[in-house]
């Protein structure tokens, strides 16, 4: 055989369990009463493979780590170059908002990690290594190409496994993210937080079964150009991966210009390969720019847009999850439980709060809290799937919202990116004050999340604190 087979075989297996679990959604009641995303259960059906039968046909998770971590930009790209979707009122201060709600997740997870991992090597695990806790947030919030990224960086350093154990984080975060976001979803419904256009969608069959019947099939894309010379889809696709392109080139140049600073810069380079997609969503903002000010915008075609990020989204969490190596989870089995269970519990008991009092416009409210609670869990890649529960062609400002908070919230954290190698340095040095530092570079992120949740929640801040969601009606009382 001349030419290698590798990628298709695992763009194979994983066509396969997507195809198995589409089965088992429009047959299996449970899955269809809690909303489990197809893509979340063939990436079950992968993990078990991947780790105890297709090695040893020779078939490794390789493929699956690029895939996730290509698929995820690629995806923001394709979201950002949509032609904007139908704004808010001026001066909500919803993006801020939501840069903010991004934030302060991150930052009591680096919090709630780096004190838990103290705990455990005081009393547990003397040989634990102090960027351990660092590795909740990282899976959590930044997903498995920032989690795998960064690993593998500090296992340079003589860490080992760091970057499975991060992928493990991010596939834990995936099931909390997947199940308790329909847990959200429902009781919500329950408890009316979610708006009664919003719930209309729940009460189709295809939602249920996930498949439409014959007779009322939406149009899915309209063309831009014509066949005979160039498929829309493939157009649109081609503009995606060209600012991709763009993306690459550009951390390319930050790269070498960071790296002649020295070893910190070095890091820093390292650092922002991780989180690509938000430089990926950037190039593609520019890019529709400039197609705006040559007046091409109009070849840019929304559902077609959404097709390719839905593609890339679907592949990328079954991919995702079915990359974990089990081995590293058994011998981290306690930290990475007891971390996930307390991460888990603090954004339950923060993100409905907070989100029903941050955000003004009522009518997204609910959407965007299960955006920021997807992405605070199981990365970006479930909060989109969870939205698309409710609104399934991202057809709300809440996506777009996001790729623009994304970009503020990048300026905002670059100190808190800085510090992310700061406890592998006191762990190969032995001098603590570096983990000191983190410390305090992260309690300074929780003082700016306060200070801006209290200023853009205003009357609203504490309103009827006893109450996880403040309801709409209690907003209208108390004006």
């Amino acid at each position: 055989m001349t030419f290698s087979w590798s990628i298709f075989i695992d763009l194979g297996i994983i066509a396969v369990s997507l195809l198995v679990a589409t089965a088992l959604r429009s047959k299996v009641r449970f899955l269809q009463r809690f909303l489990v995303p197809n893509a979340l259960t063939a990436g079950l059906i992968l993990l078990p493979l991947y780790n105890y039968v297709l090695p040893a046909f020779g078939v490794t998770t390789e493929n699956l780590q690029m895939l996730t971590y290509h698929l995820l930009s690629i995806a923001f790209v394709a979201m950002a170059m949509r032609p904007s979707a139908p704004a808010g009122e001026k001066g909500d201060g919803r993006i801020f908002a939501t840069s903010v709600a991004i934030i302060s997740q991150f930052a009591i997870q680096v919090t709630i990690g780096l004190i838990l991992t103290l705990v455990l090597i005081t009393l547990y695990m003397p040989d634990l290594y102090y960027s351990f806790g660092y590795l909740l947030p990282l899976g959590f919030s930044q997903g498995p190409g920032q989690a795998l990224s960064i690993g593998r960086g500090w296992e340079s350093a003589g860490i080992v496994g760091a970057g499975s154990v991060g992928l493990t984080f991010a596939a834990v975060g995936f099931l909390i993210a997947c199940f308790g976001g329909v847990f959200l979803i429902n009781y919500g419904i329950r408890h009316g937080w979610v708006d009664r256009d919003e719930i209309k969608i729940l009460q189709t069959d295809r939602v249920r079964t996930g498949l439409y019947r014959t007779s009322a099939r939406p149009v899915g894309s309209y063309l831009t150009t014509e066949s005979e010379a160039i498929d829309s889809m493939t157009f649109n696709t081609a503009i995606v991966l060209f600012a991709y392109f763009l993306a690459y080139l550009f951390l390319s140049g930050v790269e070498i210009v960071l790296s002649a600073t020295g070893q910190m810069g070095a890091d820093l380079a390292t650092n922002l390969w991780g989180i690509s997609f938000i430089f990926a969503a950037m190039l593609g903002l520019l890019v529709k720019q400039v197609m705006r000010h040559l007046g091409l915008e109009y070849l840019l075609e929304t559902n077609t847009l959404n097709r390719v990020s839905g593609l890339s989204v679907d592949i990328m969490v079954a991919a995702a999850i079915g990359a974990i190596s089990m081995i590293v989870v058994i011998d981290y089995i306690v930290p990475i439980t007891l971390l996930s269970v307390v991460g888990a519990l603090a954004v339950f008991a923060t993100v409905p709060w907070m989100c029903s009092r941050i955000f003004k416009d009522q009518q997204h409210k609910f959407l965007r809290m299960l955006l920021i609670f997807g992405v605070s869990t199981g990365t970006l890649t479930t909060g989109l799937a969870l939205l698309r529960v409710l609104d399934p062609d991202f057809e709300t400002p809440v996506a777009s919202d996001y790729a623009y908070a994304a970009a503020i919230v990048f300026v905002i954290v670059i100190p808190l990116i800085l510090s992310i190698n700061f406890p592998v340095m006191a762990w190969q040095t032995g001098n603590v004050m570096w983990l000191w530092i983190t410390f305090a570079i992260v309690f300074a992120y929780l003082i700016f999340s306060a200070v801006s949740y209290l200023v853009l929640a205003r009357e609203r801040a504490f309103q009827s604190g006893s109450r996880v969601w403040l309801h709409r009606s209690s907003s209208s009382t108390q004006a």
